[in-house]
């Protein structure tokens, strides 16, 4: 069966495109394919940034197999409370780790429920990577091709991609891999209620008013904008990606208290590598050496946001 992603190496920049003719749609191969590869990733201190794109030129990810979800649900054939829904999964997550015991499970009506786990397990890697993650939405972006791209840390769309948004309730679902959450800390609770009841899906234009996405681009120039903030943004130290993005995603959505706590075990982490000890060495020299600070002049302060004011990943000064 042919693989669902294209790969293409950038200096520090990873690109994958992700491609199921005719309608890329996601499946279960996908997610799995994706799944490996954000794993290997993890490991890869060579790659900096990712970009997800399309590989047809207009379509992103168009949403899930709906196909595939039906099967799942006529295999079960039951009608469950939400309470008991809940326990299955816990059941079925639990006899998952098993030896050998994923694919018989995969045959019973609990089946769909590793479907679910798979689209957790991968949304939330990307989230905790070490790397900055962009997604190009090249097209169409729906239910499940929405809810990737709010699993990345930017978001680039192309200004001709039609829709972005979540209809699922139009099929008498709501969305089931993280849609709820991410939207409503992306653009708001109330919006979030509001975009996903009405089963509203965004123009780019909207999308951007909306903050759902961070810019709207060009078709044409959609790949080359998000190549170029990949390279900028891979030459970040990992750990203070990963700190960032720990101290967003996990601590601005509770108590200001935990995330104050979880902003300070990063920041002191951070502070404990030899990079940021480098990085604030040359700083002050530059105070003493020009009289005022990088950070207060165009030139000094774009130096060092394009991250060429010094190689924060090099050995040595």
């Amino acid at each position: 069966m042919p693989s669902r992603l294209e790969t293409e190496r950038d200096g520090r920049v990873l690109i994958v495109r992700l491609e199921n003719p005719p309608r890329n749609f996601m499946d279960r191969q996908m997610v799995a394919e994706l799944t490996g590869l954000v794993r290997a990733l993890a490991t890869d201190s060579s790659v900096g940034s990712v970009v997800l794109t399309g590989k047809p030129d207009d379509q992103f990810v168009t949403h899930y197999d709906v196909a595939e979800m039906l099967a799942n649900a006529e295999r079960s054939g039951l009608e469950v409370s939400a309470r008991v829904a809940g326990a299955s999964y816990r059941t079925a997550t639990g006899v998952a780790r098993l030896p050998r015991a994923r694919g018989a499970l995969r045959k019973t009506p609990l089946g769909g429920m590793l479907d679910l786990q798979g689209l957790h397990t991968l949304f939330r890697l990307i989230e905790r990577l070490d790397k900055v993650v962009i997604a190009a939405i090249n097209g169409q972006a729906l239910s499940i091709g929405c809810e990737l791209a709010l699993a990345c840390d930017i978001r680039y769309i192309a200004d001709d991609a039609r829709a972005i948004g979540l209809p699922e309730i139009t099929i008498g679902l709501l969305p089931g891999a993280g849609g709820t959450q991410r939207l409503a800390r992306t653009v708001g609770p109330a919006r979030a209620l509001e975009l996903i009841l009405e089963a509203r899906l965004l123009t780019p234009t909207e999308a951007l008013a909306a903050g759902l996405v961070h810019r709207v681009v060009p078709h044409e120039q959609l790949l080359a904008e998000a190549r170029d903030t990949a390279h900028r943004l891979s030459r970040r130290t990992p750990i203070s990606i990963t700190a960032a993005k720990r101290a967003v995603w996990e601590g601005a959505s509770g108590p200001l208290d935990v995330g104050l706590a979880l902003e300070r075990k990063w920041f002191m982490a951070a502070l404990s590598r030899p990079a940021a000890r480098r990085a604030m060495r040359r700083y002050v020299r530059e105070v003493e050496r020009t009289g005022h600070a990088p950070w207060a002049e165009e030139a000094g302060r774009d130096a060092w946001r394009q991250g060429t004011a010094l190689d924060l990943l090099a050995e040595d000064d």
